[in-house]
């Protein structure tokens, strides 16, 4: 995506507790920042999903300037010929801080964090808030950079509804390959969209004519 963007502007906010983003990427930008998604009102109110400085996985939530999530893998993403699927699964209504936020990487989630940082039962996050930008970090008020340069498809986000990894996809009884799931069956809420299901198309295919541009 280099220097582009995608994005949409939600008419009203969704669910700020309960959601899933799901893509399937392949990054070609090794050791910068490389967002998946960013949606917020300013610098100090946002979410950010992408890969760090050190190709490390991260997802950090900001409000009123406070860290209120904030998650970075020990693990690095260096293959730059690799498809990753990426799940972030994020459910704060649950009593168990552990089942709050969950983040799965080609079906198999991740247990291994230099900074895990739960967020508190029953909080917002800035999803579903503002304009949804998909490849770069942007929220409302700053500059855009960190921009995804690869491959991105099959991008779901659901508002209101947290899924697993197995809903998007499953391992190959024969190659034990983790594999795509085409055509999932689930809800995706107002301000849901399935988007880049078939080539380079960002019609929304959920149901919702939550389209991007």
């Amino acid at each position: 995506m280099a220097s582009t963007q995608l994005y949409h502007d939600i008419s009203s906010t969704g669910n700020q507790k309960t959601w899933t983003f799901s893509a399937w990427i392949k990054k070609s930008n090794l050791g910068s920042n490389a967002y998946l998604y960013s949606q917020g009102s300013s610098g100090s109110n946002y979410i950010g999903i992408y890969f760090g400085t050190n190709d490390e996985f991260k997802v950090y939530n900001e409000v009123s300037s406070s860290q209120t999530l904030y998650f970075v893998t020990n693990r690095k993403f260096r293959d730059a010929s690799a498809w990753y699927h990426i799940v972030v699964k994020c459910d704060t209504t649950q009593s168990t801080e552990g089942d709050r936020f969950k983040i799965y990487i080609n079906g198999v989630q991740e247990t291994s964090f230099s900074t895990s940082a739960y967020p508190s039962q029953n909080s917002n996050t800035n999803m579903n808030t503002t304009r949804q930008r998909i490849g770069v970090y942007h929220p409302d008020g700053s500059s855009p950079n960190g921009y995804m340069n690869g491959v991105m498809s099959h991008i779901h986000l659901t508002d209101g509804y947290a899924y697993d990894a197995s809903t998007f996809g499953s391992t190959d009884s024969t190659t034990g390959e983790w594999k795509i799931n085409t055509s999932p069956s689930i809800t995706y809420g107002n301000t849901g969209y399935f988007i880049l299901k078939d080539g380079n198309s960002v019609t929304d295919q959920s149901g919702q004519g939550n389209n991007f541009a």
